[in-house]
């Protein structure tokens, strides 16, 4: 065997070597750029308690597990919620967080309001904007009614 028919074969040998590392590198790259997303699966609706002796304008802050899927990671997190039982609205679940910056808000039953202690923004029962910089009402979650059990889906911000 020639010197350079030798040397032609390692060079071949090495390009084609250099060749499938590439393809192999470059094919999830490829892959992500071109093919769609997997659609995420809607999220489900969860218990977040019985409503049964919810008293007429009166805030109850239920709490309640999520499940929640980031990548191949599934954990369960503890959530609240501040429910409202409002005549003809039904029942209404406000997220927790204050509209201006997210702070946690609480319900003040002598003053018959929402109050966020952080920047002094003030929330009607209903979830209005009373007082103080926040920008909108309180976001609400997407509600069911499955006998006296209250379902939560997801958070709805508010115009």
């Amino acid at each position: 065997m020639s010197e350079s028919s030798r040397r032609r074969f390692y060079l071949s040998f090495i390009y084609g070597l250099w060749g499938v590392i590439s393809a192999a590198l470059a094919a999830p790259a490829v892959a992500y750029l071109l093919l769609p997303p997997v659609l995420r699966k809607k999220q489900d609706f969860v218990e977040a308690g019985n409503i049964a002796r919810l008293p007429p304008k009166q805030p109850v802050e239920m709490i309640f597990r999520q499940t929640r899927t980031d990548g191949w990671k599934v954990t369960s997190e503890k959530r609240t919620a501040w429910v409202v039982n409002l005549p003809g609205e039904g029942v209404v679940a406000f997220g927790p967080h204050c509209t201006h910056l997210g702070c946690a808000y609480h319900w003040e039953a002598a003053r018959g309001q929402f109050f966020c202690p952080c920047h002094s923004s003030a929330f009607s029962v209903e979830g209005k904007v009373l007082s103080g910089p926040a920008p909108r009402p309180l976001d609400r979650y997407e509600t069911k009614l499955d006998n006296q059990r209250l379902l939560l889906g997801e958070l709805r911000e508010s115009a």
